[in-house]
């Protein structure tokens, strides 16, 4: 146990028995616990493995690279259809999560082998995602934020793509493109 973590379980209130619960699981797999984004992480060789985190409606156990594993029980399930390599198992009780411990510590076990071999999730690259044409019109103009904006990961990329993408109206997205325009310049992502 990392101690450093340990405010994210103090803090819990709805899923507390259920957090702790899945806490113990994972620990017992041999992962090492590190707080990162605000909730509890566990990796393997500094790698990333699973986290654990929790929502208004359920708590879960969140594989990062999910879509690499095998899932017999097809209890992995993708957030939203945007999320390419992720997949979690969410739990709405503790008895589910007791239940469940053999199959858990399974898969978490077989996400640490995927660490380990060095697979990596094939992504969609940038260019197939959706292109709003207010964003093109605005890169068509300006060089600077073409320029820019190709500077930027593939990750912060789509998540600008995404994000304007989603607007169904023309009058958001042309919002939204101005409001992010400073970011972009300045290196930025979507959520920096």
């Amino acid at each position: 146990m990392n101690p450093k973590v340990d405010f994210f379980f103090n803090k819990a209130s709805k899923w507390k028995a259920e957090l702790e619960k899945l806490r113990t699981i994972v620990l017992d797999c041999h992962l090492a616990e590190e707080l990162k984004w605000g909730v509890p992480c566990y990796t393997f060789n500094k790698k990333n493995v699973v986290l654990i985190h929790a929502f208004k409606d359920y708590c879960a156990l969140l594989f990062h690279k999910g879509v690499l594993l095998k899932d017999p029980k097809g209890i992995l399930i993708q957030q939203t259809e945007n999320v390419q390599a992720a997949r979690q198992i969410r739990f709405t009780s503790l008895q589910e999560i007791k239940k469940l411990e053999k199959v858990l510590k399974t898969y978490i076990f077989e996400a640490a082998e995927v660490e380990e071999s060095g697979l990596k999730v094939p992504m969609k690259k940038t260019t197939e995602f959706n292109m709003p044409e207010e964003f093109q019109s605005k890169l068509n103009k300006t060089t600077a934020l073409k320029k820019a904006f190709e500077s930027l990961t593939p990750g912060r990329q789509r998540g600008y793509l995404l994000y304007f993408s989603s607007a169904k109206q023309a009058k958001t997205r042309e919002a939204r493109i101005e409001k992010y325009i400073p970011q972009i310049l300045a290196g930025k992502g979507l959520d920096d």
